[in-house]
């Protein structure tokens, strides 16, 4: 079975309040997965790549044969496909947690780059990942 997955993360202050988004889909566009969550203060690319590695790990579970991953930040997918070099430390963890996951992945992979256009239900998960943050710090309402 090949799932597409469409991964984001988004920051906000970059360095900010920081959320990721999953969403993957069988042959047939059937929703697997709908993932939002919250991660705390990052910058924009830390998100993504805790965005990708979320999604690597999950793939596990769907059983699938095959993963696609489709992202907008050009970045992570150039580094992660080997023509551009992870030079930030940080990333350089990040990165290297990638490899280790995908060296005992039981699919083959593949990510590919997309506008941001064609990432919206991404997009959304994750900044709905960053307005989780709001609901589970709130005060409790008055009775």
């Amino acid at each position: 079975m090949t799932v597409a997955a469409f991964t984001d993360g988004a920051s906000r202050g970059n360095p900010g309040e920081s959320g990721i988004g999953i969403l993957m889909k069988d042959e047939t566009g059937k929703v697997l997965v709908s993932l939002s969550d919250y991660i705390g203060t990052a910058t924009n690319n830390i998100a993504e790549y805790t965005a990708l590695i979320k999604c690597l790990e999950i793939a596990r579970e769907t059983k699938c044969t095959r993963l696609i991953v489709h992202s907008d930040s050009e970045l992570m997918v150039r580094q992660v496909q080997g023509s551009y070099k992870v030079k930030d430390k940080g990333l350089k963890t990040l990165f290297t947690d990638v490899q280790r996951i995908l060296a005992s992945a039981p699919y083959k992979f593949e990510i590919q780059h997309v506008a941001r256009e064609e990432n919206g239900e991404a997009d959304e998960l994750a900044n709905r990942g960053i307005n989780l943050k709001r609901r589970v710090n709130d005060p409790p309402a008055p009775l």
